[in-house]
Formats: C-alpha cells, sequence, structure tokens
C-alpha cells in the first residue's frame, strides 16, 4: 500500500510518500480503506518527537490520528456491528505511534471508528473526528456546560475552536468567542452572540461580566488572564498546558478515542446543528505541505489529506 511515512524526527522534509507492507489485522480491529485523514498540530508534534515520553514509538511511523473511509476487513472479535463495505469515521489514537491514517490501509481497534455522518463526503468526515472529540469532551465532560450558560472558547475560529462554537450553541449556551476580526462574522455564523478580538487587549477587560466556563485552545497569556474570565476557576479547561490549568484549579483535557462521542458527533452533523470547515485540501503526495500549513497557526477550521 501507499503510505506517508517518516524514518527519523524531524521537520515536514522527512515525510515521503511510498510503497509500504499491509498493516496487520487484530482480532478487535476493523481495517479500513481510508479515503481522507486531517492534520491536527499532533501530527507534526509527534513527528518532531515531543510526545516521545507520552507513547512507544515505533519508527519508520505513518503519521496521522482522523480517518474517513470504507471497511476493509473486520477481526473475528469486532462486536460494534460494522460490517465490509461500511462507510466510517473515527480517531485511530493506538497505545502506540506506528500504523498512522495517512495511508491506504489503517488498522483501526473498534473503540476507535464508527459510521460517518450520511449528510457529509468523506474529505468532511476525516475533518471531525480528534478536534470534533476534544471540543465534545472538553464542553460536556470536562466543564459540564448546561443552557443559558456563558462559555467563553479562546482560538475559536481554529479546528478546534469552531467545533466548540457549535456544540456549545447546541447546548443551548451563550457563546463568546476569541479571533481576529477577519473571521467575527464567520463565527457569528457558527452560533457565537459575541466575539471578541484577543489582540485589542486582556480579553477578561473586553468582557462585560464573567462568564460560567472557559475552554483554553491558546495557552500563554489567554490562560494566566483565564481566572480573572471566569466565576469558577474549577470550570477553566485547557488542551494546551496540563500544569498551568491544573495548577489553577481547572482540567487539563487530552482527547481519547470514544465511539459514542463519535455517534453524538455524527447525529449533530446530520441533525445540520454542526457544520465542518476545510481550510484546505491536499493530496497525500503533498502531506509535508499539509503539515507545514498546520504548523503555521493562522488556518481557520481543518486541512485535509485525500488518500
Amino acid at each position: 500500500m501507499r503510505a506517508a511515512v517518516y524514518d527519523q524526527f524531524g521537520n515536514a522534509d522527512v515525510l515521503e510518500v511510498r510503497e509500504v507492507d499491509n498493516p496487520p489485522v487484530g482480532p478487535d480491529t476493523v481495517l479500513v480503506r481510508v479515503k481522507a485523514t486531517s492534520v491536527n498540530p499532533v501530527d507534526w508534534k509527534i513527528r518532531e518527537g515531543y510526545l516521545q515520553g507520552a507513547f512507544p514509538h515505533h519508527l519508520p511511523i505513518i503519521p496521522g490520528w482522523d480517518v474517513a473511509g470504507v471497511v476493509e476487513a473486520v477481526g473475528p472479535a469486532v462486536v460494534t456491528g460494522l460490517e465490509v463495505g461500511d462507510e466510517v469515521y473515527g480517531y485511530v489514537r493506538r497505545d502506540d505511534v506506528k500504523f498512522g491514517t495517512a495511508a491506504e490501509l489503517v488498522p483501526a481497534p473498534q473503540r476507535t471508528v464508527t459510521r460517518k455522518p450520511k449528510s457529509l463526503s468523506f474529505d468532511e468526515a476525516a475533518a471531525i473526528p480528534l478536534a470534533g472529540m476534544t471540543a465534545y469532551q472538553a464542553l460536556v465532560e470536562a466543564l459540564q456546560v448546561k443552557a443559558g450558560e456563558r462559555v467563553l472558547v479562546h482560538a475559536a475560529a481554529g479546528g478546534v475552536g469552531h467545533f466548540a462554537v457549535q456544540i456549545a450553541a447546541a447546548l443551548g449556551a451563550e457563546v463568546i468567542g476569541t479571533a481576529s476580526p477577519k473571521n467575527h462574522d464567520h463565527l457569528r455564523s457558527l452560533g457565537a452572540t459575541t466575539v471578541l478580538d484577543y489582540k485589542a487587549g486582556p480579553v477578561s477587560e473586553q468582557l462585560d461580566a464573567p462568564v460560567d466556563a472557559v475552554l483554553d485552545l491558546i495557552g500563554g497569556d489567554a490562560l494566566a488572564d483565564a481566572p480573572e474570565q471566569v466565576k469558577d476557576v474549577r470550570r477553566i479547561a485547557s488542551v494546551i498546558e496540563a500544569d498551568t490549568v491544573i495548577e489553577l484549579g481547572g482540567t487539563y483535557v487530552f482527547v481519547r478515542p470514544e465511539r459514542e462521542h463519535l455517534d453524538a458527533l455524527a447525529e449533530l452533523v446530520d441533525a445540520g446543528k454542526l457544520r465542518v470547515d476545510v481550510a484546505d485540501t491536499y493530496p497525500l503526495e503533498k502531506i509535508a505541505d499539509a503539515h507545514q500549513a498546520n504548523e503555521s497557526g493562522h488556518t481557520r477550521g481543518k486541512i485535509v489529506v485525500t488518500i
């Protein structure tokens, strides 16, 4: 099969597309013929070696955790009801880093995939899993957002942020987002009631009153300012700085595979309550360019790679 591969850690130049052996299919594994994947910051952070202390790494590595495709084979112990030919999507995070999703075939543990939203293309579906579930788990589990509450989402136009705005709105919350002025109208179209310019000074000074919950997707000054933004520091969640947010009394969120959460996101999509921003699409042969675009940190929505 064709796959994007790197044999050493480093910048995007270490990526190449070549023929590799087909992956193994374990007893509780679903083999997916990949139609599309997407690029997330974790992909290039792994490629540069930053997560070696968090997961076992086995070079050569195929990057990618998001997938959308068609079931090619089903292990004998799979109990999810998935069958050959089903269209699926998922967040294929394994217990080690080796077989990623930027390949023609990916072995997906059954907990990581489910049927894709019926209303989406494979490209659109591939953009959802990691970012969508990060937003969902932060808002529903960590922050326990309820209808009528005011929720502040930092970096609201980004991959996780644009999902968070819509999910919070679907929960019945009043959503306040931070973004550059060029994205303000777009965020309002996603359901944000108020949009603030993060470059215009501390957000706590721009708010007319403290909010009920804060989702930090930036870290740094935004997280340092968060206690002044929220009524109760226990309702600060960050996906960026674990030690800092825990010291503040809040919660660190590192997304985990959950079929139920993928199903919940698919329901929101098919109900018209969650849409996907695909910023750009690259063929597999241009995956190095896709990584570099994501590393720039100025993308609105998600970057997709087609296989």
